[in-house]
């Protein structure tokens, strides 16, 4: 007979010790782990304590009914999910009704089949196995339908500073072309682009957000060194406009994790740093070996610091994004705690008032 579920654990109640021991031993014969009991008491409190995958119960036992037990397991929420079979030598249409009217699933009448017994526990063992993934797929798409709102939300809101200046900027230069100056003009370039750079930024986030929520990749070892190249290469522009002082190590700790997810990191981080840090701002970046084969990467910058209010907000889910809002902080460090989750790691921040901000996460260490 071919085995199924072989670690499907299950709760035999049954008041006769012969019938109890066929029962183990039918199912112990397929790898099941069972655990037999003789009273309905005592089944209600083994269920209690620790839920199984399927109950096998009989109905007519000394105290409290099999009727009575799978009434109460049903009013439990620990255990009302739990598939239950009765077993019984009763085998008129009104016991198997009122079977099925406590909250069984199926009914089996004494004396059975062996083959019978262990096709029907399989049957609802896999049932409950496709009811349980379908629920938790439910909740999964309830909590993103959830998140991608008050994402769009953040978004449309951020969105209409940006546009704002541009839609201004525009009929301007459509109402009194013939009054504006040469010096105001580039003014307006100047404005105009960073306008449209925010604006961009935040699509990209929005474009990132979905790769991250989709794609499950594969960790390798990183060239951390080669990862910050491309990233001041990304914001070359602001660290020259802001003659920020940048100090890097001389080398990195070897660690696994997933490039293009860890630019991203780095970038909302010494975005933050070089736009809120000092005048000028001052950043050093470094790593730290933990405990647990974990390092941690981080940078360090000259700003206020953050409060602790606003750090326990920070790195908030994105369901909270409307109602929090920290200044020079937005929805980018959502994305970050959204992307290590994903590799298994940490992001965080350490700071004090007036004694600046560290800004870390945490990858797994790799050994060559």
């Amino acid at each position: 007979m071919e085995k199924s579920s072989p670690k499907a654990n299950i709760l035999a109640v049954d008041d006769t010790p012969e019938n109890l021991r066929i029962l183990v031993q039918l199912l112990q014969e397929q790898g099941y782990r069972v655990r037999p009991v003789r009273n309905g008491i005592h089944a209600l409190m083994s269920a209690q304590k620790e839920p199984p995958d399927l109950i096998l119960l009989d109905i007519r036992m000394p105290d409290m009914n099999g009727y009575e037990v799978c009434r109460q397991l049903k009013a439990d929420e620990r255990t009302r999910d739990i598939p239950i079979i009765f077993i019984s030598a009763l085998d008129e249409g009104l016991d198997k009704a009122a079977a099925f009217s406590a909250g069984g699933v199926d009914y089996l009448t004494k004396p059975f089949q062996p083959e019978e017994l262990i096709a029907r526990v399989q049957t609802h063992l896999a049932l409950h196995q496709m009811r349980q993934t379908l629920q938790e797929k439910n909740e999964l798409l309830k909590k993103q339908n959830i998140e991608l709102d008050a994402f769009a939300h953040t978004v449309a809101h951020d969105l209409q500073n940006p546009l704002t200046i541009l839609m201004g900027y525009a009929q301007l230069l459509q109402n009194e072309p013939a009054t504006i100056t040469t010096d105001e003009l580039a003014i307006i370039g100047d404005s105009s682009y960073k306008a449209a750079q925010k604006a961009i930024d935040i699509i990209q986030n929005l474009l990132l957000l979905v790769t991250v929520r989709k794609e499950d990749v594969k960790q390798y070892p990183l060239d951390m060194a080669d990862i910050i190249k491309q990233v001041l290469e990304r914001l070359k522009g602001t660290v020259v406009d802001t003659q920020a002082e940048l100090i890097l190590p001389k080398s990195w700790p070897p660690a696994l994790g997933y490039a293009p997810w860890v630019e991203e990191v780095w970038v909302n981080y010494v975005s933050n740093g070089l736009k809120y840090g000092g005048q000028p701002p001052r950043l050093e970046f470094g790593a730290t070996p933990q405990a647990d084969d974990v390092i941690r990467f981080w940078v360090q910058d000259n700003g206020p610091g953050v409060s602790p209010a606003e750090q326990a907000v920070l790195f908030t889910e994105f369901t909270r994004l409307g109602k929090v809002h920290v200044k020079g902080h937005g929805l980018g460090l959502s994305i970050v705690r959204r992307i290590m989750d994903k590799l298994d790691g940490q992001a965080g921040v350490e700071s004090g008032s007036g004694q600046g901000s560290r800004f870390f996460f945490s990858l797994k260490a790799n050994h060559p």
